[in-house]
């Protein structure tokens, strides 16, 4: 099971009713944090969710709007006691940035390790999901994020009885790992099935369309991207500042073939969002408008 919660909306600054756009996952007792602007923290104690299982925290870019929350963040942690380290992961000067951060939260009861992506894309392990991280086009260096949670195949008892391998090795097997007993070496793919369908979740803000987010969002569970733009008189606009309108995000979706998406990082001028929904859900159907706090469980399939 995969809890994501789409904790702010707004794009550039916060408004009364909408936090700046950031999104939180939880799975099997970890939970990471993409993007903490100004307010963050305040939207993850409306959800009732905590800090203290974050062991992730993922920027997509440095514009203040993405990361001017770190410091009252770090600080709320360390008040609780946090002792366990923390990562930070983001584009090349992530360490530079949040040090200059850090002026005003200089001691903290923990570490803080850094992990600096540097290549067009980069995958990482945590907290048993597989992390994708993809550059996109924005108007500074700014990545996209896809998370993970692959399943390896039923365990096949008759197979196991069929070949003649030990009970004791059964639960080792159904692991994924390889056990040896009286130099006889038995292997996962003699008894499991194939590969079953795991969970996929990408989010992706402050860029413009391109064939990469496709790729990488390719048949995901959801997609949280962003719409900075509903009017469609504002396509210029989003163009020479690199963003997209919501009718650029559908086609993304899609031609993705994701099963749902959800828009965020709203421009503040934009007032009403759901008068554009019915044009958006023609491009596809199964398009949400995000909302402060919403939440979803994903779950496997059987």
């Amino acid at each position: 099971m995969l809890d994501i919660c789409l904790l702010g909306t707004s794009g550039m600054m916060p408004l009364p009713n909408r936090w700046l756009t950031s999104m939180m996952a939880r799975y099997n007792g970890s939970s990471i944090l993409v993007d903490c602007g100004e307010g963050t923290q305040i939207a993850i104690k409306e959800k009732g969710w905590t800090f203290k299982p974050i062991d992730v925290i993922c920027f997509t870019h440095y514009h203040a709007d993405h990361i001017s929350g770190l410091p009252g963040l770090l600080l709320t942690m360390g008040n609780a006691d946090r002792e366990e380290p923390l990562l930070l992961v983001g584009p090349v000067g992530l360490e530079r940035v949040v040090e200059a951060l850090r002026v005003i939260a200089p001691e903290l009861p923990f570490e803080i390790n850094y992990r600096e992506l540097h290549e067009q894309v980069e995958k990482f392990q945590v907290g048993g999901m597989e992390i994708t991280a993809f550059r996109v086009n924005h108007n500074i260096v700014c990545y996209g994020y896809t998370m993970e949670i692959q399943r390896i195949g039923k365990f096949q008892v008759e197979k196991a009885k069929e070949l003649g391998i030990p009970l004791i090795a059964w639960n080792r097997l159904q692991k994924n790992e390889q056990v040896e007993i009286e130099g006889e070496l038995y292997t996962p793919q003699m008894v499991l099935g194939p590969p079953r369908k795991g969970l996929k979740v990408t989010y992706c803000t402050d860029t413009r369309p391109t064939k990469q987010i496709v790729q990488e969002a390719k048949e995901s569970d959801l997609l949280i991207i962003e719409g900075m733009y509903g009017e469609p008189e504002k396509a210029a606009k989003a163009r020479k500042y690199k963003h997209m309108t919501f009718y650029e995000a559908a086609e993304i979706a899609r031609e993705a073939q994701v099963k749902e998406m959800w828009l965020t990082h709203f421009s503040p001028s934009l007032v009403r969002p759901e008068s554009y929904m019915k044009d958006v859900q023609d491009i596809f159907s199964k398009a949400q408008l995000g909302k402060d706090g919403k939440t979803i469980e994903l779950v496997f399939e059987d």
